[in-house]
């Protein structure tokens, strides 16, 4: 009996480390199968939403669990308005508070990246950031909002395809129909997240745009 279950054991045992041969090749292809449909699924994604509304984002679904958690009605409302229907001034202050190189850059600012790495080594408290434009619409529409490297190499990937897929025009529109808005820029009174680019279309500054947030985030 003891020569039979030692003969069982050895068999396990060898089977076990054929296992251990082939399991560093087996991962690398399930590896190889998975970077091939992130391929395939991001390049149809970015193709998609190059002509078609984004319906909504992983921020707007995080932020309806979060009320919902919070014990809060649970209400989301996604107003697609065109970019000929929002105001040039607003595409402007954006442009002059959030990425001032948006129409030169390839979507990322690597004079802004240098300039917040020389500043981030003086200040201990808040860190600046560099983030363009382009890279901020692609983490709202293709990424969770949760800050990690790895979502930040996705960032970065997502923005060079939109970069090549997508005119400035439709990074804009797609932009300002998908951040999260302060409560000042949408209502005075009960303090929500608003994800509509609903501004008046004639609307007129009364002064120049300025270096400020034009959409402060609800979170800060």
């Amino acid at each position: 009996m003891s020569s039979w279950l030692f003969g069982r054991f050895e068999v396990i045992l060898h089977t076990f480390s054929g296992l251990s041969t082939f399991l560093p090749l087996l991962i690398l292809v399930y590896l190889l199968r998975a970077a091939k449909w992130l391929l395939v699924l991001s390049l149809f994604s970015v193709l998609f939403f190059r002509f078609v509304p984004v319906p909504v984002t992983p921020l707007m679904l995080q932020r309806c669990f979060e009320h919902k958690l919070a014990g809060e009605g649970m209400r989301l409302q996604h107003d697609w308005v065109p970019l000929s229907r929002i105001s040039p001034y607003l595409q402007l202050a954006v442009v002059c508070s959030e990425d001032q190189n948006f129409l030169v850059h390839d979507g990322l600012d690597f004079e802004a990246i240098e300039k917040a790495q020389k500043e981030n080594k003086r200040k201990t408290k808040r860190k600046r950031g560099a983030s363009t434009i382009p890279q901020q619409t692609a983490k709202n529409v293709f990424l969770w909002p949760a800050r990690s490297w790895v979502r930040k190499g996705f960032e970065v990937y997502f923005t060079a395809l939109i970069e090549v897929g997508w005119s400035k025009q439709r990074i804009m529109e797609v932009y300002l129909n998908s951040i999260e808005r302060a409560t000042a820029c949408t209502a005075p009174k009960r303090p929500r997240a608003s994800f509509s680019a609903n501004p008046p279309p004639v609307c007129r500054p009364k002064k120049p745009p300025s270096s400020r947030p034009a959409c402060p985030t609800p979170s800060r």
